[in-house]
Formats: C-alpha cells, structure tokens, sequence
C-alpha cells in the first residue's frame, strides 16, 4: 500500500502537530457546497480542495495532482479525504505515484459509510471535528 490509512481523530491531531502537513478534500464541488467542509482555522490551516473525480461521471479530474500538489515539497504530509474514504485512496496513492513520500487515506472520510439506518453518521462531520456548510 502506497498510503497510510489515519482515523479523522488521528488526522486533525496530525494536521495540528505537523506545521508542513496538507489536508486535501477530494470530494467535488457539489458535496463541498451541499454536505459542508472541514475547517482548520483553529490551527491556523487551510484546506486544498482537489476534485478526484466529476459527480455523477466519475471522470478523473486531470488536473488533479496540480491542484492536490502545486507549490509542495514532495516530503510534504498529505491527507486525503473524501465522504467516505474510498475515493481518497486512489488520490493517495497518485500522490504517492508522482513522488510524495507521506501520504494518508483518512479512512472515515467526511461522513462515514451507511449504517444500518441508511444514514451516515461517521467521519470527520459526525466526530465533532471543525466543519462549515458549503
């Protein structure tokens, strides 16, 4: 595996710890605008939005690296994180491909999978974690 799999906890912590690290969402504008974004304005951060793939194409988004990765340090600490963290997987691991050294699938993503219930209630908006809506 070319990535490190990090609980939502386990991110922010990172993220708060590590000056150089970067969280990247790559969920697509329309989950960005609808569902809300993870905040890091308390620990003085901001977070790079990447689109991995077009809703409802799931077409690869081809400027993705550039927009994940423009202006970094390959030994920059990425964190890649989706609705689910399946998504983010794949961005890890094209991190990883083009030379970056320390990469994370935070494996909870923004929401979590479905529970019994059919709703999400994991990930980084169920945890408690900074988020606004869209």
């Amino acid at each position: 595996m070319a990535f490190t799999e990090i609980t939502v906890q386990d991110a922010y912590q990172l993220l708060a710890d590590e000056p150089a690290a970067v969280l990247v969402d790559v969920r697509t504008p329309q989950e960005w605008l609808l569902v809300g974004v993870p905040v890091l304005d308390t620990i003085g951060k901001h977070v790079r939005m990447a689109m991995w793939t077009e809703f409802g194409t799931g077409t690869p988004n081809p400027q993705f690296l550039e927009q994940a990765t423009g202006g970094l340090d390959p030994s920059t600490p990425l964190l890649f994180l989706c609705r689910s963290g399946v998504r983010s997987q794949g961005a890890a691991t094209a991190a990883s491909a083009a030379g970056f050294t320390t990469t994370y699938n935070v494996s909870e993503g923004f929401e979590g999978d479905l529970n019994a219930n059919g709703h999400r209630a994991t990930g980084w908006k169920h945890a408690g974690l900074p988020w606004r809506q869209g």
